[in-house]
Formats: C-alpha cells, structure tokens, sequence
C-alpha cells in the first residue's frame, strides 16, 4: 500500500505560478508512471501530466508549454511546476500512480487532493 500526500496548492492570480509536490509513503519507482489529475466542478476528473521511470512525459493540450511534471525517486517525490496559470486551471489536483501511459488511465493509488484557485 502507497500512500501519496499532496502540497503546494493555493490561490494565485492569473499568470503566477505554483509548484504541486506529492510526496509517497513508498517506492514511486515500483509504480513506474506517476500522474496527475485534476477535477474542476461540475467536470470530469482529467489526466493533467504523466512521467515514466525514463523520464517520458506526456501533457494535456490545455497545459503544454506552461506546466512541467518531474520526479526525483530518491525522495519518492514528484512535481508539479505550473506557470502561467489561468482561470480555467481552477481545480483541485491529485496525484495519482501508477498510470496507464498510453490509455491515461489512473492507477490505484490517489493522493487527497490540493485545492488550487485562480483567481483575481
């Protein structure tokens, strides 16, 4: 059993920054592919960002070019850097592993959600 507990969230104005961390109770190199999710009200949970063991990364359209997923396996610990924000990245966000790389499907292991606001 994995547990995986998120940070960094908040409130931030359109065009700041953030930096999500998830931190796991275990190995994240035994899950391979780590992700992260997001789920707005009123909308479908979807895959944000995914990195495999090899450093393979993967992006929703919406966010490609401003956010940057990263892992270190030493610290069992991956990131979420998110620049340019907008309103629309209203949402809270989950870490989630290990994630089916080419379906983007979510694995069994879900951290608790951070809450992150844009807002001006």
């Amino acid at each position: 059993q994995v547990q995986l507990v998120e940070s960094g969230g908040g409130l931030v104005q359109p065009g700041g920054s953030l930096r999500l961390s998830c931190v796991a109770s275990g190995s994240i190199s035994s899950l391979n592919v780590m992700g992260w999710y997001r789920q707005a009200p009123g909308k479908q949970r979807e895959l944000v960002a995914a990195i495999s063991n090899g450093g393979m990364t993967k992006y929703a359209d919406s966010v490609k070019g401003r956010f940057t997923i990263s892992r270190d396996n030493a610290k069992n610990t991956v990131f979420l850097q998110m620049n340019s924000l907008k309103f629309e990245d209203t949402a809270v966000y989950y870490c989630n592993g290990p994630v089916g790389y080419y379906s983007g499907s979510p694995g069994r292991y879900w951290g608790q959600g951070t809450q992150v606001t844009v807002s001006s």
